[in-house]
């Protein structure tokens, strides 16, 4: 039997592994007027695989990985990682890190969308409802900012922030799916080392080595924050919590995302809370908690539980 002691641990690491991922946002966004995304994201992958690496020796943790699972782990390298912060990185261009941290809690509904599609997932009313809700709350978020009619206000960034929600959850079914039997660390780091692998030809061809000399020792803390603390100790503290949280008790503390993000962009960006678009992310995490718990009640009840 698990230990309360044990428990508040496990939630402890989960609390500081979506502080994180939350405030990368943030992070990213200071970074972004100094450097392009595909620079930024080199850096970023370099220090996080270097950190890892190191991480793994002194655990002296094995680095070997059978040959039958390099086509997973690069499926789900180029997916969740290159793939993911690309867009995530390019959105933040042009909409602000507080307006991600809503956005990107939309993302458990496109995976139920994905489970009800491809996994027969049954749809019912409460779950319809908040879809619809989550659906509005987006709209509220990107059309917050400017008053424009939504034609005009979904910009780019928008788009590209909307689509890493998809992406995260192919990726989010996929790793499930293919079931990898491998610590989550030694997954991180060869997703970390893909993604720089992957993104160092741009960096090369774009010549981005030229404007890190003009960074100051902020946005280089921001940088080492995003190798180190989100691309390492995040996924290490969400594997570490997994241990002892259940999958449904752990999502829970993905609801802290976006407010860790909106702290964040205050005290960090000093953007201003725009009150429509605040209460459009809390619109979408009233939807996304409707359709959780709606899913949570098809997986316990569904013809797949063990019976007793």
């Amino acid at each position: 039997m698990i230990s309360n002691r044990a428990k508040v641990a496990a939630s402890l690491y989960a609390t500081m592994s979506i502080s994180f991922w939350g405030i990368s946002f943030v992070s990213t966004k200071a970074v972004l007027d100094k450097l392009d995304p595909y620079t930024l994201l080199v850096i970023r992958f370099g220090i996080g695989a270097l950190f890892l690496c190191l991480l793994l020796l002194l655990m002296r943790s094995s680095l070997k990985i059978p040959l039958t699972y390099i086509p997973h782990l690069i499926v789900l390298g180029i997916i969740g990682v290159f793939v993911h912060q690309i867009l995530q990185a390019t959105a933040l261009l042009t909409i602000h890190a507080s307006d991600a941290g809503w956005l990107i809690s939309f993302s458990p509904v496109f995976t139920v969308m994905l489970s009800m599609i491809f996994l027969h997932e049954k749809i019912t009313l409460p779950r319809a409802i908040g879809i619809m809700l989550a659906v509005f709350g987006v709209l509220l978020v990107t059309t917050s900012r400017n008053g424009q009619s939504l034609h005009f206000a979904l910009n780019i960034g928008f788009i590209l922030m909307i689509l890493s929600t998809f992406n995260w959850a192919v990726f989010s079914i996929l790793l499930k799916r293919l079931r990898i039997p491998l610590p989550s660390l030694v997954i991180t780091f060869y997703m970390s080392l893909l993604g720089f692998v992957l993104t160092l030809p741009i960096l090369i061809k774009t010549k981005g080595w030229v404007h890190m000399s003009s960074l100051t020792t902020v946005e280089w803390a921001h940088l080492l924050f995003l190798g180190i603390f989100v691309s390492g100790v995040a996924y290490w503290y969400w594997g570490k919590a997994h241990e002892v949280l259940e999958a449904s008790q752990a999502s829970v503390f993905m609801y802290l995302e976006p407010v860790a993000t909106l702290i964040a962009a205050i005290l960090l960006l000093q953007e201003k809370i725009i009150f429509i678009s605040v209460l459009g992310g809390i619109i979408i995490i009233v939807g996304v908690v409707i359709v959780n718990g709606q899913r949570v009640l098809v997986l316990q009840n569904g013809p797949w539980r063990k019976r007793k």
